[in-house]
């Protein structure tokens, strides 16, 4: 069974850091892209940051962008995201998620739909 879990997520002042891991197991991690997703209350689940099945390439919301990092350690399964410069309006459940799609080149892909595994989430406050 595949299976996605969380960790690291929690409360934080506005301009510190969390660093989130998921770690993976019953799916080929290597192979797969991984992306983080995050959603607010009241709010739909919005793309976060992505990586390709290798780690050579990702991509970032513009919201993010410079100030989180999303990085992978396929040896271990797990999958992280490492975030600066928190603010409140970072605070979300955040979810690991994995796009089972074999690509035939080292990509990923931002939307929700593409992603076929999720973990539970983990919830970020980030208060000013």
């Amino acid at each position: 069974q595949v299976q996605l879990v969380e960790s690291g997520g929690g409360l934080v002042q506005a301009g510190g850091s969390l660093r989130l891991s998921c770690a993976a197991s019953g799916l080929a991690f290597s192979i797969y892209a991984m992306a983080w997703f995050r959603q607010a209350p009241g709010k739909e689940r919005e793309f976060v940051a992505a990586t390709s099945r290798r780690g050579d390439n990702t991509g970032y919301a513009d919201s993010v962008k410079g100030r989180f990092t999303i990085s992978r350690d396929n040896a271990k399964n797990t999958v992280y995201l490492q975030m600066n410069s928190l603010k409140p309006e970072d605070t979300a459940a955040y979810y690991c998620a994995a796009d089972r799609r074999l690509y035939s080149t080292d990509t990923f892909r931002v939307d929700l739909g593409s992603y076929d595994y999720w973990g539970q989430g983990t919830q970020v406050t980030v208060s000013s």
